[in-house]
């Protein structure tokens, strides 16, 4: 891979390759595959990566919103969209780009069923949302009978799946909680399933759930965002999973500040001692925040830790890289392999998620397939 030239965030679509085929191998063959690419595909290109995943194998896809479903149909992927938050002002496009709502209240399941009906669409696939303690969307395990007596009439829906959320599926000290969450589940979907006098799919199962539950709760379906993208929520998955993408700029210009001297805004860095600093175009902007001023996060130069210091502006961050031998034009490395945007985020009282999902639409892609 020749060196960058500006910043640029490298996707790697041979590791999501490898991260789909590993959590794909840990499933019953009959097991069908959600792949979330919601928030731009975590930061990385929703079209692209979507498209791999199809060509893969993916059965659906889950969005957040319709417009992320939307950007996705006019890409060329055909599979099933699940959007997870539907809001009733798009349920007219969402219908008219065959996406697929998780209906998760009654005000909304009215609202969709309306919008159907005026569509004049018949059995229009929806995705009935439980909460079982994440306590963010869904209906409560003693809303079935409310929820039949809505599907009832409105005979133009007809009902594709079933499904909840885990809370802390990753955490082996809310193991309890999880399993309670599991046999809710279990219980409303049955009771449900039973009066409709069909089966839709079930699927409850994140990245960690996938790793931790499929014993308990691996259904007809399971999701996964995160782990396709290369982190499993624990340590050892870490050697096992690929980080799909890499952060990287250059360095525009070196200076050689003297003792006393303040680098960057409100001079939150006086240096001490003779120090030379450099100054890479990437900001809070493009989604490194202002939590990784001051020592908080580093880069790396020829393969040497260089602490950011100072605040993070909204364009440019500076670096500390006394001793290591590097000169203006030469590639900086934020996150990637390693370190990994997990341990990067780390360093900033943050996890993988908010950091890759904040990557701006502004820094140049591209992809790595060979």
């Amino acid at each position: 891979m020749s060196k960058v030239r500006e910043t640029t965030l490298e996707i790697d679509l041979r590791a999501l390759e490898h991260n789909y085929r590993y959590l794909r191998s840990r499933l019953a063959e009959t097991t069908r595959f959600l792949a979330v690419v919601k928030a731009y595909a975590y930061g990385s290109a929703p079209a692209r990566v979507a498209l791999k995943l199809q060509d893969l194998g993916a059965d659906y896809f889950a969005v957040a919103y319709t417009a992320e479903g939307i950007t996705l149909r006019q890409a060329g992927v055909t599979q099933p969209i699940l959007v997870l938050h539907p809001l009733p002002v798009h349920f007219d496009e969402l219908i008219d780009h065959c996406l697929e709502p998780a209906l998760y209240n009654s005000k909304v399941l009215r609202e969709f069923a309306s919008a159907a009906s005026t569509k004049g669409v018949k059995d229009y696939p929806v995705h009935i949302k439980f909460n079982t303690g994440l306590n963010r969307l869904g209906f409560w395990e003693n809303d079935t009978d409310h929820i039949l007596e809505l599907l009832t009439n409105s005979p133009q829906l007809k009902v594709a799946s079933l499904f909840s959320h885990l809370v802390a599926s990753e955490d082996p000290e809310e193991k309890d909680f999880s399993l309670l969450q599991i046999a809710s589940f279990k219980s409303t979907s049955e009771k449900l399933i039973g009066a409709l006098g069909y089966s839709p799919m079930r699927h409850m199962l994140n990245t960690s759930g996938i790793l931790n539950y499929t014993a308990e709760a691996e259904f007809d379906m399971v999701r996964s965002g995160i782990g396709l993208y290369g982190f499993g929520n624990e340590v050892q998955y870490d050697h096992i999973l690929k980080p799909v993408v890499s952060l990287k700029s250059v360095i525009s210009q070196i200076h050689r500040i003297e003792p006393g001297e303040s680098v960057g805004y409100n001079r939150k860095f006086t240096a001490k001692t003779f120090t030379k600093t450099a100054t890479i175009p990437l900001g809070h902007a493009d989604g490194i925040g202002r939590i990784y001023g001051n020592g908080k996060g580093f880069l790396t130069v020829q393969g040497q830790r260089a602490p950011i210091i100072g605040n993070v502006c909204m364009d440019m961050l500076m670096i500390d890289i006394t001793g290591i031998d590097c000169r203006e034009g030469d590639e900086v490395t934020v996150f990637g392999t390693a370190p990994t945007a997990a341990q990067f985020a780390a360093t900033g009282g943050t996890i993988s998620y908010e950091l890759i999902t904040a990557i701006s639409q502004r820094v140049r892609r591209i992809f790595i397939e060979q």
